[in-house]
């Protein structure tokens, strides 16, 4: 059986909210605590253990982009051919709150990984100071594994989000219904036998 559109969506969302957790998480625990200083002449060359966690950060991020264009593609989408205004749309309280926790909590996550990555690269390739007791830092202990919790919680709010649009949306399409909110029966209807039913009483 094929999953509906919104299915779809909800599942790309959760893999790659998860993916990027996992990387992050793993980046953080492979983290060296500090490089090996080198020092000779008042210069000191630091000498990093060879690990994967810059390559890690990046595949963090990487995903984290993904489900985020995926989680907001996902409020505007067009189900079954049949698209909704947008002001329509947040005319849901809670799907506006939500849509802007995603967004504020998605951009935090994505800059806390930038941030530790391009951390993490800079010290490995600015390796050499003119420092003669340089402490050979890496990117701050915590920025990976923070991050890798933010984009976890990014993609379950746009999980949220998504689930109330399909609620938004839903509302919006029964509203505009021209049967009627009860679908009641209209005055050129005709009943089994053919004959034209009377208009109703009012």
């Amino acid at each position: 059986m094929a999953l509906s559109r919104a299915a779809q969506f909800a599942l790309a969302v959760a893999f790659f909210g998860v993916l990027s957790f996992i990387f992050g998480v793993i980046a953080e625990n492979k983290k060296p605590a500090a490089g090996i200083p080198f020092t000779k002449d008042g210069i000191t060359t630091c000498r990093f253990p060879k690990d994967p966690t810059v390559a890690l950060g990046s595949l963090s991020v990487v995903s984290l982009f993904i489900f985020v264009v995926l989680g907001y593609l996902s409020v505007f989408h067009s189900y079954d051919g049949k698209s909704v205004p947008t002001g329509a749309l947040f005319q849901s309280t809670s799907l506006a709150i939500f849509f802007g926790i995603a967004l504020s909590v998605s951009a935090l996550g994505v800059a806390m990984m930038m941030w530790a990555t391009l951390t993490e690269g800079g010290h490995r390739m600015h390796n050499v100071h003119h420092v003669a007791d340089y402490a050979c830092p890496t990117a701050k202990t915590g920025l990976f594994g923070g991050a890798a919790f933010l984009a976890l919680d990014a993609s379950l709010f746009w999980l949220v989000s998504l689930m109330l649009t399909l609620n938004a949306r839903a509302d919006y399409l029964e509203d505009d219904d021209p049967k009627g909110e009860y679908g009641e029966v209209l005055a050129t209807d005709y009943d089994l036998n053919g004959t034209h039913l009377p208009p109703p009483k009012v």
